[in-house]
Formats: C-alpha cells, structure tokens, sequence
C-alpha cells in the first residue's frame, strides 16, 4: 500500500515542469531508478530510491496546468491506495490450493426456536468474488457492495409475515483481511475472514465480525455445516478436494490415497520398519488368542467330563503349579553358568 505526501510546489523552467512525491515503502526495497517515456502523454514519469524515501518526479515537456498535473498525480496515488483483492490462487509451504474449484455463491442456513417464533440464521458466501446484488430482493435487506460473506436474520411466526431484522456483512474482498492457516489433523485448510463491525444490541459499542471456514481435505464435495455463532465469530465447515492441495508436499502431506503405503506399498526403510511392526504385532495377538482359547476348552472339557469346579478348571493344572519352580531353576542354571569361577585360597577351584 502507498502513502504519498506532497512536499513541495511545482517549479516551473522553461517548458518543464517537475512535482517531487515522497512516499515510504519498506526499507528492503533496492535501490533503483527508473523512468518511462510516454509518447501519447506529453510526460516523462521517473522514480528513484534514495537513502529513507523514494522520489517520484514527472517532467512535462509541455506546459501543462497545474490542475491537470495534480489530477494526474491523485489518480496516480488512488490507483496504488486501492486495496488488493483475496486471491483464491494459494500457496502455503510447498502446497498450493485453488478455490476456484468451489467457486459461486453457497448459502448454508439454521434455525432456532425462540417461542413464539423461530429466528432463521442464513449464511450466503463466495470465497473468490464479490456477492452480487439481487434485483428480486430489497436493498436494505441486503449487504452492502464488496461483501464475500452476508448473515441475514429472520424472525418467523405462524400466521405473521416474515421479518428481517438484521443483515451482518460478515467478510469483505481485501485480502489484507484475510488469515489462511494450513490444518494438519485433519487435513485442510482454515480460513478467516474478517468484516465491519455491527451495532450491538447489549451494549453501546459496535463488534467486529469475522467469518470461518474450515476447509477440510475429502475425494467429495459435501453440504456445508452451520457450526455456530456467538454475535461475533460465525463458523462453518465444509468438505471438499479443494482443502487437500497439490504439488510437491512436504512428508506427510499426501492427497488421500497418493501417500506410497497405501496400496502397492513402499521402498522406503520407513515403510519396511511399519511392516514389521505390523507383523509382530499379529504374532502377540494370535498367541493370545491362542491361550485364551487353549484354557477356555480345556476348562469346559474338566467340567464336562470331570464336573470339575473352582482351581481344577485349569487344563493341565500339576504343569502349571511346576512352571514357576522351572523358571527358577532355568535362571539358577544360567547365572551359575554366567558366574566366574572363582578360585580358592588353596589353589583349588570351588566345585
């Protein structure tokens, strides 16, 4: 955005006229110089990086008035104050997404019961143009121009005419008002869009009104849902491809179902270290199953055939209560093999 100030007056010389227009650009600007000859414009426009400002000069090879010189130079200024529109066309990281995809007008609505009557809250937003103004439907009724989302409240009751009686412009076009952060759990986008602020009915002072959208990655287009809002944040979500991206993620940011271990598997030592993972977990599983089921029959055969009860359920009941005695003798063995042999003061080894 450019801030113009105007420091000096015209200095006339012969047949050229010179304006000087400081601005402030950021300081990482190079320095530079540079000057456009137009040949069906009797000017030469020049600009020049000095050491805390840029110069701007137009020289006239004719005399021209001033009036004309300063319309030149306002309309010159407007043209860079004129705020830049949000671009559907993003790039975050290495993903790139296009919301062109979703492009149009999309309308999502609630309703909730106040007895006796039942307020309609109706949502219309586009994310890449402007809402257009609709012939069919009173002017006051709707939001002013240069809005991206519009909130529009109606009041119903049986047996009454419909009332509107509130219209929020929740987002407008500049993409200086805008903030796009990238999701990772679950895969999207989220988008926030901030608005004018809107009297408030509780106190005196107006709210700012801001807009989300929670653009979450999914192979198909869904409704959008109508999550909530509090009289300052309305938020949505919405499913769609748009929210997945493309192009040259980082790891970890494939579409659905272009990540390399789904399906054919993978090469990577990544994907081979998960297979055996896989595997030995499978291992433990299947032994589990296998006691559970081992000692499960073997109690049902005791009781059936036996009419066995209580401890005498147990399959096999005499090799388990010698099981911890084997252990011990098992670890006694292998310590005293482990252990050094240690000699005696007699020169004897200890047997």
């Amino acid at each position: 955005m450019l801030y113009a100030l105007l420091v000096g007056d015209l200095r006339c010389s012969g047949q050229t006229q010179v304006l000087h227009i400081d601005h402030f650009p950021p300081p990482s600007l190079p320095y530079a110089a540079h000057c456009h000859l137009h040949r069906a414009f009797p000017f030469t426009f020049c600009s020049q990086r000095r050491r805390h400002s840029w110069s701007i000069m137009v020289v006239l090879r004719h005399h021209v008035s001033r009036l004309a010189l300063l319309t030149l130079v306002s309309a010159f200024a407007s043209a860079q104050d004129e705020p830049k529109p949000f671009d559907c066309s993003l790039t975050i990281g290495d993903r790139k997404y296009d919301l062109n995809t979703i492009e149009g007008e999309h309308t999502v609505s609630r309703s909730l019961s106040v007895p006796p009557t039942t307020i309609e809250d109706k949502v219309t937003f586009n994310l890449c143009k402007d809402l257009e103004r609709k012939s069919d439907v009173p002017s006051e009724d709707q939001c002013p121009t240069g809005t991206r989302a519009c909130l529009v409240r109606t009041n119903r009751k049986d047996g009454q005419s419909d009332r509107v009686f509130s219209v929020i412009p929740l987002a407008n076009s500049s993409a200086d008002a805008v903030t796009v952060d990238r999701l990772s759990s679950p895969k999207g986008l989220d988008l926030t869009f901030a608005g004018p602020s809107y009297p408030s009915a509780v106190n005196a002072d107006p709210i700012p009104q801001f807009f989300h959208l929670k653009l979450l990655c999914s192979t198909e287009t869904s409704n959008v849902n109508f999550t909530s809002y509090d009289g300052k944040d309305l938020h949505l979500e919405w499913s769609a491809p748009a929210g997945c991206g493309f192009g040259g993620p980082p790891e970890g940011d494939e579409k659905p179902g272009d990540s390399p271990n789904e399906g054919g598997g993978s090469d990577e030592p990544g994907g081979n270290k998960e297979s055996e993972g896989s595997g030995l977990g499978y291992f433990f599983l299947i032994l589990l199953l296998a006691f559970v089921a081992y000692f499960g029959l073997g109690a049902y055969y005791n009781y059936s055939t036996y009419g066995a009860t209580g401890a005498d359920l147990i399959p096999h009941r005499d090799f388990w209560r010698e099981v911890p005695y084997m252990l011990k003798d098992v670890v006694s063995h292998l310590c005293s093999a482990v252990r050094p042999r240690q000699a005696s003061r007699g020169g004897y080894i200890a047997v």
